[in-house]
């Protein structure tokens, strides 16, 4: 969104405390590389975050012309969120090189509010996402689940998603969020479909899950 980082930024310092950001340094070495080191001195600065959905970007992340990134990332103890539905194969391998990295996955894996894809047709990325679960410096961001579906709260398609999710990664490394810019839903409904709507999650679970 044009100009969304300095509102970001601006949210930060009004409201210290509340907020926290993920930058998206220009995918540039010579320009982001010196950057990255102190990156987190920026108040409210937690990370970084791309999208890998489209060329020439996600053919970037593919010919491995991005191998710069990661590892200056690892050095600085600066995790990495990344959309990347088609190529979470690619992240597996990144995070294996680089141990140190940790690696959030999008939006359960699939394109969040890029497709208009529904239920199972939405989540054939699957296989390839618990894939990674071995992987412990990989963590899933359960965000969007609302939009993957056509049903109405409490969303009972996404259920069997995000339990595979659960029972592959565990709590301590899934996450809730909601998109909610894209959302069919309040984020009341968002919020409860966690908290309420999943008998499976115990107290426990949901304080590691909700934050």
């Amino acid at each position: 969104d044009p100009n969304s980082t300095q509102m970001a930024i601006e949210a930060v310092n009004r409201y210290p405390g509340r907020f926290a950001i993920m930058d998206s340094l220009p995918l540039d070495e010579a320009h982001s590389r010196p950057l990255i080191a102190n990156l987190r001195k920026t108040p409210g600065m937690l990370g970084l975050r791309y999208t890998f959905l489209h060329d020439p970007d996600r053919q970037r992340l593919h010919d491995g012309d991005l191998d710069w990134l990661w590892a200056a990332a690892e050095e600085a103890n600066i995790p990495i969120s990344a959309l990347a539905t088609d190529s979470l194969a690619v992240f597996g391998r990144i995070a294996e090189r680089h141990p140190g990295l940790r690696v959030t996955i999008d939006h359960l894996g699939g394109q969040g509010g890029n497709t208009t894809l529904k239920d199972a047709a939405a989540m054939t990325h699957m296989p390839e996402l618990l894939a990674l679960a071995k992987l412990p410096n990989v963590a899933v961001k359960a965000t969007g689940a609302p939009g993957y579906s056509s049903e109405a709260y409490p969303f009972p398609a996404m259920h069997t998603y995000l339990r595979q999710i659960y029972d592959a990664f565990g709590p301590e490394r899934m996450f809730w969020g909601t998109d909610i810019s894209k959302m069919p839903c309040s984020w009341r409904e968002c919020v409860d479909m966690f908290t309420e709507g999943l008998p499976w999650l115990n107290d426990a679970d949901k304080k590691l899950i909700m934050g």
